[in-house]
């Protein structure tokens, strides 16, 4: 029988999800997702339009994005994430679908603007997903994505591939997801990294791009949809 990639995704993000609920305010309020939502800002203006939340989890981010007065979509594919994003939602105008990046239930060009952060690494087909992302984004329309970068504790669950057992962490280098966008038709408009504890951010502006890169935890682009 064949790994079923997706099928065991959904089964071990509705196992994690306890845990992810119960960490979720520290990482986008103290932690590593800090500055997700004010890089976003700079790139997307509340009048935007519709933004799509793809890999949403328990909709935290998705929520703080809402109550800015952004309109936001949330898709997740563990249904247990997904009914916690709807039981914490309360008023806010959100819609909140469980549903597979690689196959999205939306029309071409349904998006003004996409957030997705630390989802491609989890789906067997990074470039699928990224392909998808592209087709329901609208041209012009902005892109936030945010992948582990180097020095991330989660890239220990892709360990076990190196004993040939079957993982569903894909993860990816800074550099690799740059030319994986480049090479699918968008334009890297800005990046920016969210480094381990440690790091001291005043020494980084003699270093590279490369050597900055291999220090974070998370690596963020803000890419722009080029015509076709």
């Amino acid at each position: 029988m064949s790994f079923d990639w997706h099928g065991e995704s959904a089964s071990q993000w509705n196992r994690m999800s306890k845990h992810w609920q119960q960490n979720s305010k520290e990482m986008w309020e103290e932690g590593s997702r800090i500055k997700i939502i004010p890089l976003f800002i700079k790139h997307l203006s509340l009048d935007s339009g519709t933004i799509l939340d793809a890999g949403c989890g328990d909709g935290y981010g998705t929520r703080k994005m809402a109550r800015l007065g952004y309109h936001m979509i949330g898709i997740d594919i563990s249904k247990d994430m997904i009914e916690e994003a709807k039981s914490q939602q309360g008023h806010l105008p959100i819609q909140f679908i469980q549903a597979d990046v690689v196959s999205l239930p939306f029309q071409d060009d349904s998006f003004d603007g996409v957030l997705s952060i630390n989802c491609l690494e989890w789906i067997q087909s990074p470039l699928t997903g990224l392909r998808e992302l592209k087709r329901v984004l609208k041209p012009g329309g902005r892109l936030c994505l945010g992948i582990l970068g180097p020095t991330a504790a989660p890239r220990q669950h892709s360990y076990k591939r190196l004993y040939g057992e079957e993982v569903i962490c894909n993860t990816m280098m800074p550099w690799e997801c740059a030319r994986l966008l480049e090479e699918n038709g968008f334009r890297i408009l800005d990046q920016e990294g969210v480094y381990k504890k440690g790091v001291q951010e005043g020494q980084l502006g003699s270093l590279s791009l490369e050597l900055k890169q291999a220090l974070t935890f998370m690596w963020l682009f803000i890419v722009e949809k080029q015509p076709t």
